[in-house]
């Protein structure tokens, strides 16, 4: 039974030492947003109503809970405190329930959703062959980006910047994060997480 029982309470802990270092990862990336000039341009971009920030504020929280949450599981484990591990629990608990009620309310919204996603998404794209002062504020802030994650485009990659994809071009071909597009070396898709967040802040607007 101790064998069983150091097995399961090791698991454990290194299951959420890897839930810990992936809720450091979003919260850092949340607040250097938050701070970062290029990151303030860059989501306070188009036309929404409501206040941009609120996304970088969400991810924010999600990430210092997935940060306590992983804290709690690592020394609830190590140190057998039942105290801790009633926490942890509770706190899974609590996201479960959450979860749920978004997975609800996503399914009773899905076709209003994918709607207006679609219509984001093809938004942004256009923006990239645009030639006015917006278009150009958004390819220059999204330049800057593409450089720093070593990424390209927002949905299908160097292909959203129809011929004008120099920014895409990977120098580097031992690099894996490039791909091959027009036989040119170019990085991939830009990072999801990112997207996904200045798609929230401009879904307000609809």
């Amino acid at each position: 039974m101790a064998g069983v029982s150091g097995c399961i309470k090791y698991s454990m802990f290194v299951f959420n030492f890897l839930f810990w270092l992936c809720g450091i990862l979003i919260l850092a990336l949340a607040i250097w947003i938050r701070v970062s000039k290029d990151g303030q341009e860059f989501i306070s971009k188009g036309e929404s109503g409501m206040n941009p920030y609120v996304a970088v504020d969400i991810l924010i929280a999600v990430g210092a809970t997935i940060m306590i949450l992983g804290f709690l599981g690592c020394c609830g484990a190590m140190r057998e405190s039942r105290c801790m591990l009633l926490l942890f629990f509770i706190g899974l608990l609590l996201i479960l329930l959450l979860q749920v009620a978004a997975g609800i309310v996503g399914a009773t919204f899905k076709s209003e959703s994918e709607h207006i996603l679609n219509e984001t998404l093809q938004k942004n794209v256009e923006l990239l062959s645009g030639t006015d002062d917006n278009a150009k504020a958004f390819q220059n802030t999204l330049i800057k980006f593409q450089k720093e994650f070593q990424c390209c485009g927002l949905l299908n990659g160097a292909a959203d910047w129809g011929t004008n994809y120099e920014s895409c071009k990977c120098p580097d071909q031992s690099n894996t994060s490039c791909t091959i597009y027009e036989g040119q070396l170019v990085y991939k898709q830009i990072l999801g997480l990112v997207f996904s967040m200045v798609l929230f802040c401009q879904i307000g607007n609809k």
